[in-house]
């Protein structure tokens, strides 16, 4: 592989993982939250790293070549990030965003009253009474898993390892075709983990003290992932 093939390569990679997209959306949407933003990016990458194992076994290619289980993938993926997007909308109103300090003390608040109780009420003994606090526990779907499907279901990630790490194999090369896939791969991984960890850090430390604007970019992050998954769905049923 040469130099300049593997340059051209890279600049096509930052610029793909640079163009706002679904992957964005969310990544933007995950770090205005209360909890921490890496679980949501880390799953996102782990979608390309599947994409990556998929395209070096062979199977990418096999998906791609199949348009019956083409078709399935991206309705999977295009319902699922529909899903996504909706639940977005619903919540924005209700979303809390916190900056730096907050953030830091909300981490250790973790417990809720199950009942009132007076503080520094005096017992019959005359000393303070014990406050009694039950936790309740509470389900939150996992921010990784969310982030992997959302990557992972998404068959125009699939399309683009397809179609564009292809074209910068070199046949004459010393390297394995399956060496070189896996090294381009691996590629556009390291640069999704800088870019969207630069998105997620530039949301939070923007937005996060500004509720108004915070919530706004949510509702449009909401927005994007309904507007791409309602545009997948009218490719697959309505576009001959």
């Amino acid at each position: 592989m040469e130099l300049t093939q593997f340059a051209g390569f890279l600049l096509v990679s930052v610029a793909l993982s640079c163009t706002p997209g679904a992957d964005w959306a969310y990544v933007i949407s995950s770090a205005l939250g209360q909890r921490s933003y890496r679980p949501a990016v880390w799953g996102l990458i782990s979608g390309y790293l599947l994409h990556t194992a998929l395209l070096v076994c062979g199977i990418a290619a096999l998906v791609a070549s199949s348009p019956m289980a083409l078709l399935w993938l991206t309705v999977a993926g295009s319902f699922y990030l529909l899903w996504l997007g909706i639940s977005t909308l619903v919540s924005f109103k209700k979303a809390k965003f916190y900056d730096a300090d907050q953030a830091t003390a909300s981490s250790t608040d973790k417990v809720e009253l199950s009942t009132p109780v007076a503080e520094h009420e005096p017992s019959m003994s005359g000393s303070v009474a014990v406050l009694t606090r039950t936790k309740k526990i509470k389900t939150h779907p996992s921010p990784f898993l969310r982030g992997l499907l959302t990557s992972g279901t998404n068959p125009k990630a699939l399309l683009l390892y397809v179609a564009l790490i292809p074209q910068y194999f070199n046949p004459s090369a010393s390297l394995p075709i399956s060496l070189q896939t896996l090294i381009l791969g691996l590629t556009h991984v390291g640069v999704s983990i800088i870019v969207y960890f630069c998105v997620a850090v530039t949301a939070r430390a923007l937005l996060r003290s500004r509720p108004r604007v915070a919530r706004g970019v949510t509702l449009c992050s909401g927005i994007i992932m309904v507007c791409l998954a309602l545009g997948l769905i009218y490719e697959q049923f309505f576009v001959a």
